[in-house]
């Protein structure tokens, strides 16, 4: 672990070949599905957090979009189709490495199931939200600030930083 020339950063540096082994952070992407005035929530049935509730998200692959991983992750979670809309919130995880995008999304019918990530889904109405139940800091400041901009007819776009983990 050294400074490479012309570099600001210690990096894992390789003392056979200099090769530099960059360490960046992973985007996880997610959407909010709603149908009809409720929100999609799948119960994780992985850790971290296994039991708790989120929206369907996970790691981006290579050669896909964000919006193509959203859509991907809502069919691997949640065995659903979304169309996905607008970008709702950018939230950096920095104890983490990651960096959590969530955009909006409509479901154009009510069939959802678990996927092999989830022990169960359910579409909620907001007011049914199991907030203290939720497995993220931004699956909660992401549906919030959902909630917000629905009741007052607007897409914002939203940034947080979350610096802790959680407990």
């Amino acid at each position: 672990m050294r400074i490479p020339p012309g570099d600001h950063l210690p990096r894992y540096l390789c003392d056979l070949c200099g090769a530099i082994h960059y360490q960046n952070p992973r985007l996880i992407v997610g959407c909010v599905p709603e149908h009809a005035g409720r929100i999609l929530l799948c119960r994780r049935a992985i850790e971290p957090r296994r039991g708790f509730w989120t929206v369907p998200a996970g790691f981006m692959e290579n050669g896909e979009t964000l919006q193509q991983a959203a859509a991907r992750e809502s069919r691997e979670e949640a065995l659903v189709e979304v169309e996905i809309g607008s970008m709702l919130s950018i939230v950096h995880v920095l104890h983490a490495h990651q960096v959590h995008v969530f955009f909006r999304a409509v479901m154009p019918n009510d069939e959802h199931g678990a996927g092999p990530e989830s022990l169960e889904t359910a579409l909620v109405h907001p007011e049914d939200i199991p907030w203290s139940d939720l497995a993220f800091p931004s699956t909660e400041f992401s549906l919030r600030r959902y909630l917000e901009d629905r009741a007052a007819g607007r897409e914002l776009h939203h940034f947080a930083t979350l610096e802790r983990r959680l407990r």
